[in-house]
């Protein structure tokens, strides 16, 4: 089949977060005869992408796009309607059979292109993302838009009937099937993890190390992990933090939330890590967090930073998030906390004197778990595999019209 895969983030090198997932599916495709087509924004090289890949890209190139690009969320409410020009201009040239949106941005394009190109849609859910404003402040999201965002979003696959949605959890799942969308369309993929890059190495540092990575926006570090981390350090001043990603506005008011309290020889910033390097800067923790305040984006997700932290076998702390939840259930390896910043740095506390042996434990039986289920060949196997009863189903369909 001929797929056009749209995304509202550079291909590769990927950017960190939702955006790595792209390049295991596109793999997966082009290693079971499919043609790919990637439609994105433009990357440093895409001539050693698409030799690479086995792919071509098709690069959106009017201004600089990605999660930390000026003006960013502008951007992103403009892309779509570009993003349908360059699509909808390929297909008139080289119909396409199933288009594969990658995250909200994408599958607004992807709807809109579905009756006018005759061809079939698989919307991928990597979160909820509008869900995840209700965290940030008013001035840059306020409720009332934020509300009428959120319905929005959830009614994309609806709107447009589409012919088939994944999502990164079981919470997301049902808010799409209680809006209406068809069950049987419907399937859950959580996240996935490469594990050639992320192995159980139980090297944990020699002093506490309370780590975090991740694209470190406001959903994901604010005043709660601020007053967290806070706490951990008055209870054992030894404590060091290391924050593993690019340096957001978010992490920058957490550094000043924290600097009467915790000194600078204590606090690590890595700045922007690629993927294939986020193992080495994490892989001594003594304890991964999950800080994420309350907000129905953070609910529905499953959160993607705690499936690297379990293949290499590092104890975890989360706050109680519903979709992350369901999927850790009562594993050993993960701690939940309430939702207050105390109870929170009590979890991470209560790591730092567990026995090793302990640790090891919980750590091989959850790597073994993520393995099993996460590792991204059977997962992206997976989700080409419903696009291509996708593709079956829109042939069938059209053969039976002739």
């Amino acid at each position: 089949m001929r797929t056009g895969v749209l995304t509202h983030e550079p291909f590769y090198p990927p950017s960190g977060g939702g955006s790595t997932q792209a390049i295991y599916l596109v793999q997966e495709l082009v290693a079971r005869g499919h043609e790919v087509h990637v439609f994105c924004p433009a990357s440093p090289n895409p001539a050693e992408a698409e030799a690479k890949f086995g792919i071509k890209l098709h690069e959106f190139k009017l201004w600089r796009m990605g999660r930390y690009a000026s003006l960013r969320n502008l951007k992103y409410l403009a892309f779509p309607m570009f993003l349908e020009r360059m699509v909808a201009a390929f297909a008139r040239e080289k119909p396409l059979d199933v288009l594969l949106a990658q995250h909200a941005i994408s599958c607004v394009t992807a709807g809109r292109l579905r009756r006018r190109l005759g061809c079939a849609v698989a919307m991928n859910f990597l979160d909820y993302l509008t869900g995840y404003f209700d965290s940030w402040p008013k001035y840059l999201a306020p409720p009332a838009l934020v509300s009428r965002l959120k319905r929005f979003e959830l009614s994309l696959p609806t709107k447009y009937q589409v012919e088939g949605i994944f999502t990164i959890s079981d919470e997301l799942a049902d808010l799409f099937k209680e809006g209406g969308y068809p069950e049987k369309r419907v399937l859950p993929i959580y996240y996935g993890y490469d594990s050639k890059l992320f192995q159980p190495t139980f090297q944990t540092s020699k002093t506490p190390l309370v780590v975090m990575h991740g694209s470190l926006d406001h959903h994901h570090i604010n005043e709660f992990g601020a007053r967290a981390f806070a706490r951990i350090y008055e209870k054992r001043p030894d404590t060091k933090f290391r924050f593993v990603g690019h340096r957001t506005d978010a992490l920058v008011s957490v550094l000043g939330l924290l600097k009467p309290h915790v000194p600078d020889t204590a606090i690590e910033c890595t700045g922007f890590v690629a993927y294939p390097e986020v193992a080495r800067r994490i892989h001594d923790a003594s304890v991964g967090v999950v800080p994420y305040a309350t907000s129905t984006g953070a609910h529905c997700t499953m959160v993607a930073k705690t499936v690297e932290y379990a293949a290499m076998g590092i104890p975890m702390v989360c706050t109680p998030l519903r979709g992350t939840m369901r999927y850790w259930g009562n594993d050993p390896l993960m701690r939940f906390s309430e939702m207050n910043p105390e109870s929170f740095a009590d979890r991470v506390l209560s790591w730092f004197d567990e026995p090793m042996e302990k640790r090891h434990a919980a750590g091989r039986a959850a790597g073994e778990k993520v393995l099993r289920e996460l590792d991204w060949k059977p997962f992206s196997r997976r989700v080409v595999e419903r696009l291509e009863a996708i593709d079956q189903e829109r042939r069938a369909k059209a053969g039976s019209k002739k």
